[in-house]
């Protein structure tokens, strides 16, 4: 039935919900809220984010460090005896524990190998997140590697 009644039903109907001050209530709210949520990601990105940054520039700092009393820790004489890795012996596992001294001191984990010619070290620092385990994610970490060449009487490898 469309007859003149229901179409003049319908103005009326159209007029209310144009005038009505409480159609739009609930809606601010709603906007609100999707907005929050938005803004809290965009601060667990931003903060969170510098956290994983922060992990990996701290490996990276332990790396070098750890490498560098690794090859500190080895002795003239095995390094440049002319024995190679064969002659390293006890060497090696004093530059192994000299680098490990400098991870666990930081609180850091990594590995380490030690050659005749070199250290090598990988770090990975681990953080806690700050917002984003209000969504599962409760810690970032940092991986960075770093060798160090055992130098005598220098401080630059060329000279």
């Amino acid at each position: 039935m469309t007859g003149p009644a229901t179409v003049s039903a319908a103005r009326r109907r159209w007029q209310l919900l144009r005038t009505d001050p409480d159609r739009d209530a609930g809606s601010a709210a709603l906007w609100l809220a999707v907005v929050m949520v938005a803004l809290l990601a965009f601060a667990g990105l931003v903060l969170d984010g510098g956290t994983a940054l922060a992990a990996r520039g701290q490996a990276a700092d332990v790396a070098q460090q750890a490498a560098r009393a690794g090859a500190d820790a080895l002795s003239p004489n095995a390094v440049f005896g002319g024995g190679g890795a064969a002659g390293l012996g006890a060497q090696e596992t004093a530059a192994n524990t000299a680098a490990r001294n400098v991870l666990a001191a930081a609180g850091v984990t990594g590995t380490v190998q030690v050659s005749a010619a070199s250290v090598t070290v990988t770090a990975t620092a681990t953080k806690r997140t700050a917002i984003l385990s209000a969504v599962g994610i409760n810690q970032v970490s940092g991986t960075a590697s770093a060798t160090a060449v055992p130098l005598l009487g220098t401080t630059t490898a060329g000279g």
